[in-house]
């Protein structure tokens, strides 16, 4: 009898242990994310980051993304210790965060998108029977970069431009409503090609080149008033139909509006013929750090989730061109007749902004 009852505990001694192996096996094949990696990201990138479906992706390579916002600018005042990566929205603060803290085997850029100005469609037909824009249609069409920095040299406001009397919204100066550049990253990168039009496609290298265009541009940020710290809220305001008719944005920030569907207005895309694109740039400053910024630079649902969100992923236009087919009456795909500025380094940025806004 004794040897009955061992049988049978043997037996189910081993279908037990034979449980617990499948188990583990069932448990390895659906684990969630076991890293926690916490940072600090440009407001740009907010809705990215808080997808559900960008949530899973991580969580299936083994990571759980912790991320607040701030102006690019801002991230270098921070104090990011306990932090595992930084991710402004261009390469020059990120230059500045990664000599800050020292960081090895330098930043690593996932995705990009061109600097836009998003209009309303009377603004942008006035703008363009003035010699300011070209139209390609109703929804899409070109900032010419060297009328406009005339206008505003010459103060211009909306009553002095033809065709404007049928239109009461457009009253005051002619400006377009930037992010603040001591702060943001697109603000800062707005005047850089502000700077490089203006001083006959040169970039700027120093204090002299700086002040040669310091008039202009302190007129382009003083006219705005009060300006926001991040691109979101502008571009929000803009959708509800609210603030200034001319308004920088990132394409992505459009690409993302139009990709899910939703009512754009009567917004008109106006590519400045002479504009920055701004590289989207995690500086790691962790192990866990690095290694999300090398998963959103290569895993291909992540790079395909980040089109959906409207960025440009590096080294593969197809990606995005075959996203936004459907899209290209606002949707300069290729960047066909866009001429890209050079950015100056970091310290000179920095002092045009300083000089811009005092």
């Amino acid at each position: 009898m004794r040897r009955i009852v061992g049988i049978v505990l043997a037996v189910l001694l081993i279908g037990g242990v034979a449980a617990a192996v499948v188990a583990g096996r069932q448990n390895q094949g659906t684990s969630t994310a076991t890293k926690t990696v916490r940072g600090v990201i440009g407001s740009e990138k907010a809705e990215f980051f808080s997808d559900p479906d960008v949530v899973k992706a991580l969580a299936a390579k083994g990571f759980t993304v912790k991320a607040e916002t701030s102006g690019s600018w801002a991230m270098e005042e921070l104090l990011l210790d306990g932090s595992d990566f930084a991710f402004p929205a261009s390469k020059a603060p990120a230059d500045g965060l990664v000599k800050k803290y020292k960081v090895q085997g330098g930043p690593l850029r996932p995705f990009y998108s061109p600097l836009v100005v998003v209009a309303h469609r009377s603004a942008a037909e006035v703008l363009a029977g003035n010699g300011l824009a070209t139209l390609d249609g109703k929804s899409r069409g070109t900032l010419r970069m060297s009328a406009y920095l005339d206008a505003a040299r010459a103060k211009r406001t909306w009553q002095q431009l033809k065709g404007s009397s049928d239109h009461t919204e457009l009253t005051g100066t002619v400006f377009v409503t930037s992010t603040d550049p001591l702060a943001s990253s697109s603000g800062a990168l707005y005047l850089a090609a502000a700077s490089y039009v203006a001083d006959g496609g040169q970039v700027a290298v120093d204090d002299a080149a700086v002040a040669r265009t310091a008039p202009l541009l302190k007129r382009l940020i003083s006219v705005q008033g009060a300006q926001q710290p991040g691109s979101d809220a502008p571009f929000r305001d803009f959708i509800s139909g609210v603030g200034n008719p001319l308004v920088l944005v990132y394409e992505s920030q459009v690409a993302s509006l139009l990709l899910r569907g939703e009512d754009t207005g009567d917004l008109v895309v106006l590519y400045p013929d002479t504009t920055v694109s701004s590289d989207h740039t995690l500086v790691p400053l962790t192990e866990n750090g690095r290694a999300l910024g090398e998963l959103l630079s290569t895993d291909k649902r992540l790079r395909e989730l980040a089109v959906r969100h409207g960025f440009r992923p590096q080294g593969a236009a197809a990606e995005f061109t075959a996203a936004t087919a459907s899209l290209t009456a606002y949707l300069n795909q290729t960047l066909t007749g866009v001429r890209q500025a050079p950015v100056p380094t970091t310290e000179v940025l920095h002092a045009m902004a300083r000089r811009a806004r005092s």
